[in-house]
């Protein structure tokens, strides 16, 4: 049996609030659109409000601007803003099968919603989502399923993240901290230890649907590429930009635009080029990889890095800011015990990764089978 939504679940909308009692620490938190995936709040506000807007743990909101993300409210005792909406379900539907059926409900709105600058969700489009109606039975069988299978998901990513603070902490045992320089290593200039600082391709690159990755800004994660939303050229494409630059293995890549500072050491056996938004950094034989890919992702490199930047409607680094960034210079063979370490744990988080690749599989299958 298939129902519209507000069959099943009342849509409450939140409040329009006065910015002008906004505050970050007096009063009550109050949840806006950027709060509902994170799950937490830095706003408060000390008007008085009706009872009927406390969110409480546990409860499923919507934010309804920008992308239209579903979340439970795990942030405490909070305040339901304007353009955040809370779906309260009735008793012939169980909360967990609504959280999980809602997100490609949403999607299928979001990708069909013209905008100009920012998407809006409206109540007309909430009302009228259809969703398929098993016995109650079902949906708390299939809510348990999945809940099992996503703990099993944010496990293995907190194991990810454990391992990479294992390295930055092994990091700051061997060398000290970057900032305060307690062994007094020499300070380098990059243009002093790199062979080549460039970017990539600045003229457009013809894309294609398949072939070699053409790497921007948005695939550039710290020690990680992110390869599920990426652009391709074909081998034509490819010749002409080598000619400007050939990644090899161990170059350092770091993200340009936007989310700056972003770092990955290029793994083996990748082919693939880059656009502007992306820096090519090859140091010479005093720095090994895994040593200058974890200095580019300290505290102080970051800070230098974003003194660095150049704002206009989003930030930027360029190569000349680049060449001029500083950091210590410990020797090679301290350097080269380091990686030893590094090698070792990201053997260990490529177990957990492939796990963790396999259970985002069965997910998706899972949420078709159930869902469609």
């Amino acid at each position: 049996m298939d129902v519209k939504l507000p069959d099943i679940c009342n849509i409450q909308y939140g409040f329009p609030f006065d910015s002008a009692q906004f505050s970050t620490n007096t009063g009550v938190p109050l949840i806006r659109i950027r709060d509902v995936v994170r799950g937490y709040s830095e706003t408060y506000t000390t008007e008085v409000y009706s009872e009927e807007y406390i969110v409480n743990n546990g409860d499923l909101l919507i934010g309804m601007d920008g992308e239209f993300n579903i979340a439970r409210w795990n942030g405490g005792r909070a305040l339901l803003n304007q353009r955040v909406c809370r779906l309260i379900p009735k008793r012939t539907i169980d909360k967990g099968y609504l959280f999980y059926f809602m997100p490609q409900a949403l999607k299928h709105i979001e990708d069909k919603t013209p905008f100009a600058t920012v998407k809006h969700l409206s109540a007309k489009q909430l009302n009228t989502i259809i969703i398929p109606l098993p016995s109650l039975e079902e949906q708390q069988h299939i809510a348990t399923v999945l809940d099992k299978l996503c703990n099993l998901i944010s496990l293995r990513k907190q194991q990810l993240t454990k391992l990479d603070e294992l390295v930055k902490a092994r990091f700051v045992e061997m060398f000290g901290d970057p900032v305060s320089n307690p062994m007094q290593w020499n300070i380098k200039r990059f243009e002093e230890i790199c062979d080549l600082i460039t970017d990539g391709e600045h003229i457009t690159p013809k894309r294609s649907e398949s072939g070699i990755y053409l790497l921007s800004a948005r695939n550039i994660l710290n020690h990680s590429l992110q390869l599920d939303n990426v652009d391709y050229i074909d081998e034509k494409e490819f010749a002409r930009i080598a000619k400007r630059v050939i990644p090899q293995k161990n170059d350092i890549l770091i993200s340009c635009s936007g989310s700056i500072g972003r770092c990955v050491r290029v793994p083996d056996n990748l082919k693939f080029q880059m656009v502007r938004s992306v820096a090519l950094l090859r140091f010479n034989k005093r720095v090994n990889a895994s040593f200058a890919e974890y200095l580019i992702t300290s505290n102080d490199l970051q800070m230098q890095i974003q003194q660095s930047a150049t704002q206009s409607s989003q930030a930027n680094l360029f190569q000349r800011k680049i060449r001029k960034l500083r950091g210590y210079l410990p020797p090679i063979e301290l350097q080269e015990k380091f990686s030893d370490f590094v090698c070792k744990v990201d053997r260990q988080k490529l177990t957990i990764q492939q796990s963790l690749d396999k259970l985002e599989m069965l997910k998706k299958s899972l949420m078709q089978e159930y869902f469609g």
